[in-house]
């Protein structure tokens, strides 16, 4: 008999080391702020059960990295996505960072440096406008304007899906930490956990306008101070659901999370709701028809 081969264990990858003058704010963000898979599971059942059909394509309006555009094309060979933004670097940090590893799933991507306003695509059956980046618009008129605008490019069955957040909580001025365990590269690789927080640092009553921050901290004490700084007028789920009415939509849903008591947290499932109480802090979709 031969000598028996030797067994070894795997080694799992190391993580990559961060601090604040070496961590990659894009990765931090992703992984603490993105989920690309619930987003666009959320948008595909919702395209079915009121379309009655698979969705297909998708923009992603403000779609800085386009976490959510690669891993849309990523998934299945069918599937079509447009990325607006007018940040170039930003932009150019996906060619650089995610489309490397789509392979063929690349050439179904296209990225697009314009105003989602003007910016031109094909027709597709969603157009996604997460991590509330269109609350940048502060009056009803600028709102409107975008509505329409992204209403224009739908297919004539096409949704539009907007996420939200409200409650008593959105309207004070605080800082929330965030530990994060589980963030990845976009070549997979784990990164060491880090704490996000979340900075509402101005709230202003009259007209809902707020300034908030993104903040990382590290392992080794250090800060990413302002990583990422939001200037957005707070909006209400009657003032967007009338505005997309005027913008000629057909029917607007607005979808929560419900509750679970055993674990006192919410349970992650988002439902159609016409009534919602007693909730400090919330985060939700409208999903607009056409």
């Amino acid at each position: 008999m031969g000598a028996r081969k030797k067994t070894t264990r795997k080694k799992k990858p190391a993580k990559t080391r961060l601090t604040a003058r070496t961590a990659d704010k894009h990765i931090l963000y992703e992984g603490a702020v993105q989920s690309p898979e619930f987003c666009l599971g959320f948008a595909a059942r919702s395209f079915r059960r009121l379309r009655g059909r698979p969705l297909l394509s998708i923009r992603e309006d403000f779609c800085g990295t386009a976490a959510i555009a690669c891993e849309w094309v990523r998934r299945r060979p069918d599937r079509v996505a447009y990325g607006v933004d007018l940040d170039q670097a930003t932009l150019d940090w996906c060619r650089a960072n995610h489309v490397p590893h789509l392979k063929e799933a690349a050439d179904r991507l296209h990225l697009i440096h314009g105003d989602v306003l003007t910016a031109k695509t094909p027709r597709v059956d969603a157009v996604l406008a997460l991590n509330f980046s269109y609350y940048i618009w502060r009056t009803r008129e600028d709102m409107r304007r975008y509505f329409r605008a992204a209403r224009r490019h739908l297919k004539p069955d096409g949704l539009l899906v907007l996420d939200i957040f409200g409650g008593p909580e959105s309207m004070t001025t605080c800082q929330e930490p965030r530990r994060i365990l589980h963030a990845i590269t976009p070549a997979g690789d784990p990164v060491e956990p880090y704490t996000y927080i979340w900075d509402q640092a101005r709230y202003n009553h009259i007209d809902h306008e707020m300034l908030c921050h993104i903040h990382f901290k590290f392992r080794d004490g250090t800060q990413m101070k302002k990583a990422f700084t939001y200037g957005w007028r707070l909006w209400t789920p009657p003032e967007l659901t009338e505005l997309l009415e005027e913008a000629g939509f057909k029917e607007t849903a607005v979808y929560l999370e419900g509750w679970d008591d055993e674990t006192n947290d919410t349970d992650s499932i988002f439902r159609r709701r016409t009534f919602y109480n007693d909730m400090d802090a919330w985060i939700g979709y409208i999903v607009a028809v056409k």
